[in-house]
């Protein structure tokens, strides 16, 4: 437990990324209080918290990436708990919000599962979200609590700047509907770096095809943005697009590393240069790669738990993040 101006404050980590609840923990100077998670033969969860949280402020660490459903359900779980318990509040720290792409009905007789996740959080008795990058801002609006989107775009921006990748850069955008994100992007930079945009379209779920490069990337230093990696297969189509249309170097940076089946083996046979992401979701053994750089969102995080405990505004930290 802490005590931050005369406020009781527990900070808990579920099983979906202990590391990073650790860097959380660190920056914030909470320490991690226990928690046990049981998962008997049949599947089924169950949670045990062995201190008192009657009163406090509690937070939260689970992304619900892989397993989501289980991940998912471990973190609703928790919050009846610590509602049963008498917690005063319970905050939840979520950097990867699972379903995040089943945001509107593309089809006929499709869910919007986005929103029934957000609806089981609010009724397992959350009183506010903090996540990193939702993949449709519209999820916002799903929650009746508040809720707190942030970029990691500027952290993803100072590893470039640290390691002086800055001259004749390109800013490109993996399909439409990124290209806000680009331009955000872009600005860290300055207000005169380029974009461009990769004219792609999916013959099926989790396959890209490239159509087009709308921007001139020859003689450029291409770096693709994007809120996560998933299967690999547009970032390697993408590179693979650049370079032949005589981009000089091809580098690529996203939030989230969901990183499904081949897709270590995509971007290692790739022609990208490095992956730059953040640990908002657990990067496992056989996962890393010397193409992948892997940053830590964990003291912003942090910070953040303190600026809301103190009841202080926390969007400059994620602006402007810690080197």
């Amino acid at each position: 437990m802490a005590n931050i101006a005369g406020k009781k404050i527990k900070l808990f980590s579920l099983n979906a990324n202990r590391k990073l609840a650790d860097d959380i923990s660190l920056a914030s100077k909470i320490p991690l209080s226990e928690v046990r998670v049981v998962k008997f033969s049949d599947g089924e969860i169950n949670i045990s918290i062995t201190e008192t949280v009657r009163g406090h402020d509690c937070f939260v660490v689970q992304s619900t990436s892989r397993p989501a459903n289980d991940n998912l359900m471990e973190l609703l779980i928790m919050c009846d708990a610590l509602k049963r318990a008498s917690a005063k509040s319970v905050t939840l720290i979520m950097p990867y919000y699972g379903y995040a792409r089943q945001d509107k009905k593309a089809e006929s007789r499709q869910p919007i599962t986005a929103k029934l996740v957000a609806d089981l959080l609010q009724t397992a008795g959350a009183n506010r979200v903090i996540s990193i990058d939702l993949h449709a801002a519209q999820i916002q609006g799903f929650f009746n609590i508040p809720i707190d989107n942030f970029p990691a775009g500027p952290l993803l921006a100072k590893w470039f700047i640290r390691n002086k990748i800055t001259k004749d850069i390109i800013v490109v955008s993996p399909d439409h509907g990124g290209t806000s994100r680009a331009r955000s992007f872009s600005k860290i930079f300055g207000d005169n770096t380029p974009i461009a945009i990769i004219d792609k379209r999916r013959p099926k779920p989790n396959e890209a095809e490239v159509m087009n490069i709308i921007g001139d990337v020859r003689g450029k230093t291409a770096i693709i943005i994007d809120d996560m990696i998933d299967t690999a297969g547009t970032l390697a189509a993408a590179s693979n697009a650049l370079v032949d249309a005589g981009a000089t170097k091809v580098y690529a940076a996203a939030t989230h590393a969901v990183l499904s089946g081949d897709a270590l083996t995509k971007i290692n046979e790739s022609k990208v240069d490095k992956v730059v992401i953040t640990n908002t979701i657990k990067l496992e053994e056989n996962m890393k790669s010397d193409k992948i750089v892997e940053l830590s969102i964990g003291k912003i995080l942090g910070e953040a738990i303190v600026h809301i405990v103190n009841d202080e505004a926390i969007s400059q930290l994620f602006d402007n993040p810690a080197e």
